[in-house]
């Protein structure tokens, strides 16, 4: 196993970006004023000529990137997921996807992880958003080099994309050597025939510490990891589905719009089977540190843990 990288995802978007972009000369970067924070400032630096920055206006950002997709370029437009997809949705739809145009979309500080910025910064909404509009791709890495292949994997795709990052460091569990991505394509990291635990984003690190703590007690979780909310991987859920008979869903999100509904729509249709929903239970979120907002919203290994006993129990 490759040494343990503890990294916030956005920090890895910034550096993928980067490396992409030294081959790549048609890569164009927009941020709102926010290029610290979403670490497009790695690319600022290296490629000062191919960086423009919007001030605080995302809406006239989206529309600049689509105009840059015409012509050619490859434009990736970052800001806090907010306001990346609440204040920009009119343009994303109508100026990007609507037209279908090659703009890659990134949005930070998503979840309840953002912290002390509290609620209004806390997007819990984006996936659900961005997942509604048609031709957009829908992506949400664990760690860091998932990230980094999803960056890459982003850039090279002909169309709209969404690209949702982390604020918080967290440890990475991929190997460097044996990962591999693939647009659509969920990942299985752990066998078992009791349960099916289908997370996205940075809680898989929690759903995985959860797992092996069960395996211990006998518990045989299966955990599936979706870093493509949209397309999903229908394949993988239906063999969970059948072989199991009981999902959980896990995601720093809402779970009314995001991962859970995604799976429930794929379950419901092809082999129905309960589903039991782990992720922010459609209420706001609190200004405070972003581990004890985790634990609150029962997001951290002990939590997940006792839902999947549960489950189990239920059988």
């Amino acid at each position: 196993m490759a040494e343990i990288i503890k990294k916030a995802t956005r920090e890895s978007f910034g550096e993928a970006l980067c490396e992409f972009a030294e081959t790549n000369k048609d890569v164009v970067v927009f941020d709102a004023d926010l290029a610290a924070a979403t670490k497009t400032s790695i690319f600022q630096k290296a490629f000062p000529d191919r960086f423009f920055d919007c001030g605080i206006a995302e809406e006239n950002m989206i529309g600049v990137a689509a105009g840059m997709a015409a012509s050619g370029k490859i434009p990736v437009a970052a800001s806090f997921a907010m306001f990346a997809t609440g204040r920009a949705f009119e343009q994303i739809r109508n100026s990007v996807a609507y037209p279908c145009l090659n703009v890659k979309i990134a949005g930070s500080h998503a979840g309840i992880s953002t912290g002390e910025d509290g609620a209004t910064h806390q997007c819990i909404e984006d996936i659900g958003i961005m997942r509604a509009i048609p031709n957009m791709m829908v992506l949400n890495p664990a760690d860091h080099w998932e990230m980094k292949a999803a960056t890459k994997a982003a850039l090279e795709y002909d169309g709209p994309v969404y690209i949702r990052l982390g604020r918080l460091a967290i440890d990475s569990f991929n190997d460097p050597e044996t990962y591999e991505f693939e647009l659509g394509k969920g990942i299985t990291l752990h066998e078992g025939n009791d349960v099916a635990v289908i997370a996205t984003g940075l809680v898989v690190n929690e759903a995985i510490k959860a797992v092996k703590e069960l395996e211990a007690e006998g518990i045989s979780a299966r955990l599936i990891n979706i870093h493509t909310i949209k397309p999903i991987d229908r394949d993988i859920i239906i063999k969970a589905a059948k072989e199991t008979g009981r999902i959980i869903t896990v995601e720093e999100h809402n779970v009314i719009g995001g991962l859970a509904d995604a799976v429930s729509e794929v379950v419901t249709a092809e082999c129905p089977v309960k589903i039991s929903r782990i992720g922010v239970q459609d209420c706001f979120g609190y200004s405070g540190p972003a581990w004890e907002l985790l634990d609150l919203f029962g997001l951290t290994q002990p939590h997940i843990a006792r839902v999947i006993r549960e489950v189990v129990n239920e059988k």
